[in-house]
């Protein structure tokens, strides 16, 4: 080729067309050589994965034929501005590739000299970005986009229900902040019990809603609740001019629960004021309130509302996993009219695809004591099939030992960055398109070992590559499981993960 002279040819000097070609192809990472039509002549791929994935189908062919019909005009516009003489503007362009998603391409054209022209060598050559990665970071972006958005909603029905338990709730409750003791907030209860409101609480020192002699004993609880999280409630007396101290309310006597709970590296205190009166069930024009003791502990109250109202699925088992209770959640899932039909029954009814994941659970909970994120399905009443993810603990601390389970539905989530073989995409309209050219059976035969395979490589991801469980998902032995993995060249055959 010939080259204008001047500071540029003085550089470059007179290079061949074997050296062009490789200036062309380093400079990108796919160029076309194109002639004044659009007619790809060349096709130069540096990297090997993305020349097996472009293949040779795009030579000989126009340029606009082997891209996305929206990118057409993208095309026209890239071929006209590099004839023109300046170099194109870089643009996205999506080729269509067989068995695989669109390839992304920025692109830019440029045209070659005149005298390259009127010798009749090509005059296009079009450079080209993978943007793949591109595309693979900004999806990622959106499905992060779309999880905050989830979390964030999550968030806000959590503190609606927070507040709606926290103003209805018939103890006066009160938060404080764990180093100065200043009320934070209080509920409707806390501001009848102090005489005060909500406007004078908030910021109040805690012990100015307490008599001056209860203020050692408040400094003892505090420093317990600290120290130990929670303790012994303290029997102070409210400081004079109290609701509690009006002939209304009784003797102005209280007991003070302090729990210790952090958020955001700040430590925070729980108070609950029980007028001792309460306790007795005497205590007038409040309404119904919790007796002490097996059901009027605050915090087993708290439990105990939540475990009704939980979005999530709840389940309480024995030992061997025989429902012992379970709540509107799990009800709703299972397509039970009530939660008490739950009762007595073994959790395998409705929960797991093969009959055996809960066995599983009940190993790993009695070696592990808890599990978590485990991926299953959950059989309603009337056939209905939901993906669950569940996370278990043993609560070895009631009498008799219990089993806790969150059945969480994740059939809306979005789905993960999994690689999927493009061979098990294809519909049953591709798969019934090769009837007539490929025998029944050989048709068969290849979609039952891709499902088997597919079936396999599940089993091992659930299981953590633990063979003998593994086996037992699928029904199989594990001879027969050995077998198949060698057939497929799945895992690492040289031992023996089953332990």
């Amino acid at each position: 080729m010939r080259r204008p002279a001047g500071k540029k040819q003085e550089i470059l000097g007179d290079i061949d067309a074997k050296t062009a070609a490789r200036l062309i192809g380093s400079s990108s990472d796919i160029s076309l050589v194109l002639d004044s039509g659009g007619l790809v002549l060349d096709v130069i791929v540096q990297d090997a994965a993305l020349a097996a994935l472009v293949g040779a189908g795009w030579k000989g062919r126009r340029w606009v034929d082997s891209v996305s019909v929206e990118s057409r005009e993208k095309i026209d516009s890239l071929l006209r501005e590099a004839m023109a003489g300046a170099p194109s503007r870089w643009r996205q362009i999506n080729h269509t590739l067989p068995d695989h998603d669109d390839l992304p391409v920025a692109y830019a054209a440029v045209r070659l000299s005149d005298d390259d022209v009127a010798e009749g060598l090509p005059c296009l050559v079009a450079f080209g970005r993978d943007l793949r990665s591109n595309v693979q970071m900004q999806r990622r972006l959106v499905e992060a986009q779309q999880a905050m958005e989830r979390d964030y909603w999550r968030f806000r029905e959590a503190e609606t229900r927070y507040r709606t338990l926290f103003q209805t709730a018939p103890e006066a409750v009160l938060i404080a902040d764990g180093q100065t003791l200043k009320v934070l907030e209080a509920n409707p209860a806390a501001e009848l019990l102090a005489g005060r409101s909500a406007a004078r609480l908030q910021g109040a020192p805690l012990s100015s809603l307490f008599d001056g002699a209860a203020h050692e004993r408040l400094q003892n609880l505090v420093a317990a609740a600290r120290a130990a999280g929670a303790r012994e409630p303290a029997r102070v007396r409210l400081a004079p001019g109290s609701g509690g101290s009006s002939g209304s309310a009784g003797s102005g006597e209280v007991d003070v629960h302090a729990a210790l709970f952090r958020q955001e590296q700040a430590a925070y205190l729980l108070i609950r004021l029980l007028p001792v009166q309460s306790e007795r069930g005497n205590r007038k024009g409040r309404g119904t309130v919790l007796p002490a003791g097996a059901a009027g502990d605050s915090a087993g109250a708290l439990l105990e509302a939540y475990a009704r109202s939980a979005p999530d699925a709840l389940v309480f088992t024995d030992l061997t996993g025989r429902i012992v209770r379970a709540n509107a959640a799990f009800a709703a899932l299972a397509q039970l009219s009530a939660e008490d039909l739950a009762r007595g029954e073994m959790l395998d009814r409705w929960l797991g695809r093969t009959g055996v994941e809960l066995s599983v659970l009940l190993s790993n909970l009695r070696q592990h004591g808890s599990v978590g994120l485990f991926t299953t399905s959950l059989r309603g009443e009337v056939g209905a099939v939901h993906e669950v993810e569940i996370s278990a603990t043993q609560l070895a601390s009631t009498q008799p030992p219990t089993l806790a389970f969150a059945v969480r539905d994740i059939g809306r989530r979005l789905p993960g960055d999994e690689r999927v073989s493009p061979k098990l995409a294809r519909s049953a309209t591709e798969l019934t398109e090769l009837v007539g050219r490929v025998p029944m059976k050989d048709i068969v035969s290849e979609t039952s070992d891709l499902i088997e395979q597919l079936c396999i490589e599940t089993a091992l991801q659930m299981t953590n590559d633990n063979r003998a469980l593994a086996a037992q998902f699928l029904g199989l032995s594990r001879q027969s499981l050995y077998v198949k993995l060698r057939r497929y060249g799945l895992g690492d055959l040289g031992g023996d993960n089953s332990d």
